[in-house]
């Protein structure tokens, strides 16, 4: 993890493809306890370490996660991410063009929890869940394409099962149809930059994170400027 923005209220974080948000089955050190560790380790603090869970990301998918320093602030940014004041952008690589270069893909989602994936359809079923994207075509290489991805709903998987439902699944994501795996177990979707106004200061705060370290995100990164 990298840190990206830090207050007294909140931490921003770039969070590797590997790394887990929480901590889940696999024991794994979450990358809330690296974030109490780096506070821990900063200010010296001898005691427990506050560090409060505002949204997650799928832990093969890197890019920003917010942090709450304080048990106050917490439930004003979990607020503001359930009302969709959070402003989020993603990058997704993915190996085939979509039909039109920019669209707004609406669907209906339903969550297999016992395979952890979600299905997405064109009309509403029993027990689905509306989904809204928009993504716009930024730039693309001889063999993938790199789209922008802004959300309107936070569904589970959303952004990989719709664009697999289009024929255009995430580099790397063999869950949703990618053809190959990627060397080092990521899927090629980065959380890539957030805004929203500060709930203590009231100051807008806007973060873009890097992408990974790999050749073809950094080819991506540096055409798109």
């Amino acid at each position: 993890m990298t840190v990206l923005y830090e207050d007294n209220h909140i931490i921003i974080v770039n969070k590797a493809s590997s790394e887990i948000v929480q901590g889940d089955k696999t024991g794994d050190k979450p990358l809330s306890e690296m974030v109490k560790d780096y506070l821990k380790e900063k200010y010296n603090k001898p005691g427990n370490v506050y560090c409060g869970v505002t949204h997650r990301l799928d832990r093969p998918t890197s890019g920003i996660v917010v942090f709450a320093k304080t048990s106050k602030v917490l439930p004003r940014l979990n607020k503001m991410f359930r009302d969709n004041e959070v402003g989020k952008t993603y990058w997704a690589i993915v190996q085939n063009r979509p039909a039109t270069d920019k669209a707004t893909l609406t669907h209906y989602l339903v969550k297999d929890e016992k395979k952890n994936k979600s299905s997405a359809y064109n009309i509403e079923k029993t027990n689905t869940k509306k989904a809204v994207m928009h993504y716009s075509m930024i730039a693309q290489s001889d063999n993938y394409f790199l789209l922008e991805v802004q959300l309107e709903t936070g569904r589970h998987h959303q952004i990989r099962v719709q664009l697999a439902k289009i024929g255009c699944p995430v580099k790397g994501d063999l869950k949703y149809g990618a053809k190959r795996s990627n060397r080092d177990g990521s899927i090629s979707l980065h959380a890539r930059g957030i805004s929203f106004i500060h709930p203590v200061s009231q100051n807008k705060i806007d973060i873009i994170a890097p992408v990974p370290e790999d050749n073809l995100w950094k080819a991506f990164e540096k055409s798109v400027g």
